[in-house]
């Protein structure tokens, strides 16, 4: 059985810095897998953020929050990560953690399995 668990959210101020994690079980991360990180502000579509390649460990990040947030993983932990700085208040949503079989890179649709989500919150 999958599961991935999201923590590291929290009420932070603008400008503010969170480290979220994603703890895995049920399949290795270092596999044929890509992760990556998501989120979903009320009333809007949940957005990719960032993901790292199955095909050859690339990372990708999106615009909005490239120079912000750093994806990254921890194989010996099967742990993966989301270094977020700099925070915004429109930065305010639940992020998820994702892993799929398959390459989907930001589609949603892609993704095989999904974390519960971590609220983050930024204060202005």
């Amino acid at each position: 059985q999958v599961q991935l668990v999201e923590s590291g959210g929290g009420l932070v101020q603008t400008g503010g810095s969170l480290r979220l994690s994603c703890a895995a079980s049920g399949v290795t991360l270092g596999d044929d897998y890509t992760i990556g990180w998501f989120r979903q502000a009320p009333g809007k579509e949940r957005e990719g953020l960032s993901c790292i390649s199955s095909d050859d460990g690339s990372t990708y990040v999106e615009d909005s929050v490239k120079g912000r947030f750093t994806i990254s993983r921890d194989n010996a932990k099967n742990t993966l990560y989301l270094q977020m700085n700099s925070l915004k208040p429109e930065d305010t949503a639940v992020y998820y953690c994702a892993a799929a079989r398959s390459n989907p890179y930001y589609n949603v649709r892609g993704y095989d399995y999904w974390g519960q989500g971590t609220q983050v919150t930024v204060s202005s």
